[in-house]
């Protein structure tokens, strides 16, 4: 058996919240966190007699979302019925769209390992979601908190062919909702979720095979692993005359393991059918065109941009794109001190490590835009080392002061001119005359030893370039 063999067929369908204040079909709050069963209404847990009533701003942030993932927006959507019994749906029924979805046909396109990927969507529809429940032994307790949070779901067409691409795909979702701010995308709050639909097949086969959902998985580093472990059960289950169900199944990730939840439901098992409370959204091309006038520059075309524009490789324009701040906050810097890549290197190096570690966004960095141009102006005139440069960084992060302020409180000034450094090192030659001639002698690996004396004598201080070329004069 090997597993080259085998092509893996992906599909991810994105459960999105929209970022409003209230929820699709009521006036419940969606705020994060509250007490369980206290954000809720009639409507909420379904009472009979009830109505729902459209949230317009939802619709308004689903519009944005689907002309930033470059669908077509449909003139005419209609929310349906989907009917089926769980506890944490109280209706009996999720209010979902079928047959006329507001966004089809749109796609994404990302960067992975310096490939260019673009992947499908079929379709991205608006929904609300259902409560959450709570399995306790017999007993199972449910929060309706997020019963009717608007959701906007991302159908992908099945166009991916590996755990790590189904990654980057989602990645680049979430990226560009938050690029136009629909959608905070924040997974440990649920606010975005996937469902990973998988199947095998033999490469050079065009039939597809029998598809397995992956339920609910709220980590990009475990839509990953669960894709890797489904590809390997479902080949080994063919490969040894078993045959694949389609079904429903969860992800385990302390067993790194994926368990059968239950049989998949086909469409009609649901029973779709048009809400009779809800009257079909119609659009016109200028509302539509409304929309359009507010997307930015989405990812993928700023990363194209910074490449071409700034000369930087794709894994750090990835990087610096990968929010409006961080991308905004770079140009700032490039534009401030007219040195790309060293703009790109410190802050994809020194200030994200800082910040990560002190779990900081880049929009609230202690250290500003400005004052990063002006440390690498700094450097670049040769006043600062690149030692005694991260030096002030670490003070300039701590403290928020500028560059300058930081020299001067640490009296930090950089020798750079040759008559005193020439003196340093004639000082330093004649304290080692043997070394002076094993250079001389050819062993030339002795040069770092004077280097590191001179830098010594000098606290860091002498411009380590002024330092090398005269040293080999003197040497020489």
């Amino acid at each position: 058996m090997s597993y080259n063999d085998w092509e893996c067929v992906i599909g991810l369908e994105i459960h999105a919240q929209m970022s409003t204040k209230s929820k699709i079909f009521s006036s419940d709050s969606t705020e994060f966190g509250a007490p369980e069963n206290t954000h809720i209404s009639t409507v909420s847990i379904g009472l009979p007699g009830s109505l729902p009533v459209l949230n317009k701003r939802a619709l308004e942030l689903s519009i944005r979302s689907g002309l930033a993932l470059n669908c077509t927006i449909s003139k005419e959507s209609v929310f349906a019925r989907k009917n089926y019994f769980y506890p944490d749906l109280p209706k009996g029924y999720q209010i979902s769209q079928f047959d006329k979805p507001l966004c089809i046909d749109g796609f994404v396109q990302f960067y992975l390992e310096g490939q260019e990927y673009k992947i499908q969507i079929e379709r991205a529809h608006m929904e609300e979601d259902a409560g959450k429940s709570t399995h306790l032994g017999e007993s199972t307790l449910v929060d309706f908190n997020r019963a009717g949070i608007p959701l906007l779901e991302i159908v992908s067409k099945p166009d991916i062919r590996a755990p790590e691409e189904a990654s980057a795909y989602a990645r680049a979702v979430r990226d560009i909702l938050r690029y136009v701010k629909t959608c905070d995308g924040n997974l440990e709050e649920g606010s975005l979720r996937c469902d990973c639909n998988v199947s095998v097949r033999k490469k050079g086969d065009g039939k597809l095979g029998t598809k397995v959902e992956i339920k609910n998985i709220n980590s990009f580093r475990f839509i990953e692993k669960a894709l890797h472990y489904e590809f390997s059960r479902q080949v080994d289950t063919l490969e040894s005359g078993g045959k694949i169900i389609q079904e429903t199944r969860l992800y385990d990730s302390d067993k790194n393991k994926t368990f059968s939840m239950r049989e998949k439901e086909e469409a009609h098992d649901y029973r779709y059918f048009p809400d009779p409370d809800l009257l079909p959204i119609r659009l016109s091309e200028r509302d539509i065109n409304t929309f359009k006038d507010e997307i930015p520059e989405l990812p993928f075309d700023k990363l194209k941009r910074f490449v071409n524009e700034y000369e930087l490789s794709p894994l750090d324009a990835s990087l610096l794109t990968s929010t409006i701040e961080m991308a905004s906050y770079f140009e700032a810097v490039s534009n401030g001190c007219g040195n790309p890549k060293s703009a790109a290197n410190w802050i994809t190096g020194d200030l994200l490590r800082d910040l990560n570690e002190n779990k900081i966004l880049i929009e609230e960095s202690p250290i500003k835009a400005g004052r990063l141009a002006e440390l690498i102006q700094t450097i670049d005139q040769g006043k600062l080392s690149g030692k005694m440069a991260k030096q002030v960084f670490v003070e300039m992060f701590k403290t928020g002061e500028s560059s300058q302020e930081v020299v001067d409180r640490l009296g930090l000034k950089q020798i750079s001119g040759e008559e005193e450094i020439k003196k340093l090192i004639q000082s330093v030659v004649n304290q080692y005359p043997d070394q002076v001639e094993q250079f001389k002698s050819g062993k030339t690996k002795v040069m770092g030893f004077f280097v590191g004396q001179v830098m010594k004598a000098t606290k860091g201080q002498a411009n380590p370039d002024v330092v090398n070329r005269l040293l080999l004069e003197i040497l020489g």
